[in-house]
């Protein structure tokens, strides 16, 4: 989730990450900023919006919050800010966000190794992106940000280039993932409701999420958006 403003010719896209829980550090919180800041701004792409061409650019800023209460995050009112807890457990094993165009969150730090794409990838999902449909891009080179782990990919985008295709290390390495022109296109941001050069993307979730070591496997609810 974030704001986009319209300016001199830009359309910024502003989202504030902030992370709790007993994995977060400042450290990885910068990572994951970084991440984000550099894949996103990585295809310096234009569109066409208000019959001019105007830059996409993303200004992502970041805050480690180690004693954030559920209050604060239901609570919140500010679109830009965008809420994850870190934990080395996850029911499922991976991370995930609370919906597609969503604020709420919850990273494995086994997922955030650095140029892991993992960030990357879920901020796209609280932009409103979902996975691709057709998961078997063999032939197409390089896979978009939003393919998901399990991808079929050309060999030198496998965890193991030796592998069949399908088997295990036959699939996408997520480091090999790169945000496209058509990733910024999927975004739409030019369909927006700007109210004096301003509009929001996404929605509010607010979602405090509790530690998944505390939470009986039987009881925990899966989320829409997996990986």
């Amino acid at each position: 989730m974030g704001t986009v403003e319209n300016n001199n010719y830009q359309l910024i896209v502003f989202s504030h990450i902030i992370t709790y829980g007993n994995a977060a550090t400042r450290e990885i919180t910068e990572q994951i900023r970084d991440e984000i800041e550099t894949m996103w701004n990585e295809p310096n792409t234009s569109l066409w919006f208000e019959d001019s061409t105007f830059k996409v650019v993303f200004k992502i800023t970041a805050a480690f919050h180690p004693s954030i209460t559920p209050v604060e995050i239901y609570q919140n009112l500010d679109p830009r800010n965008n809420y994850f807890r870190i934990e080395e457990f996850a029911h499922g094993n991976i991370s995930f966000v609370d919906g597609l165009g969503c604020n709420s969150g919850y990273f494995k730090l086994e997922n955030l190794y650095k140029g892991s794409t993992t960030a990357a990838h879920e901020y796209g999902h609280t932009l409103g992106l979902d996975h691709p449909k057709l998961i078997d891009i063999r032939g197409k080179g390089v896979p978009g940000i939003m393919y998901p782990r399990g991808t079929l990919v050309d060999p030198q985008f496998q965890y193991d280039p030796q592998k069949q295709a399908g088997l295990a290390g036959g699939t996408m390495h997520p480091m090999h993932r790169k945000v496209k022109q058509e990733d910024i296109d999927q975004l739409k941001l030019q369909r927006l409701k700007f109210r004096n050069n301003k509009a929001v993307i996404g929605e509010f979730t607010n979602v405090y999420h509790y530690d998944h070591a505390t939470i009986p496997a039987e009881e925990f609810r899966r989320p829409p958006i997996f990986g």
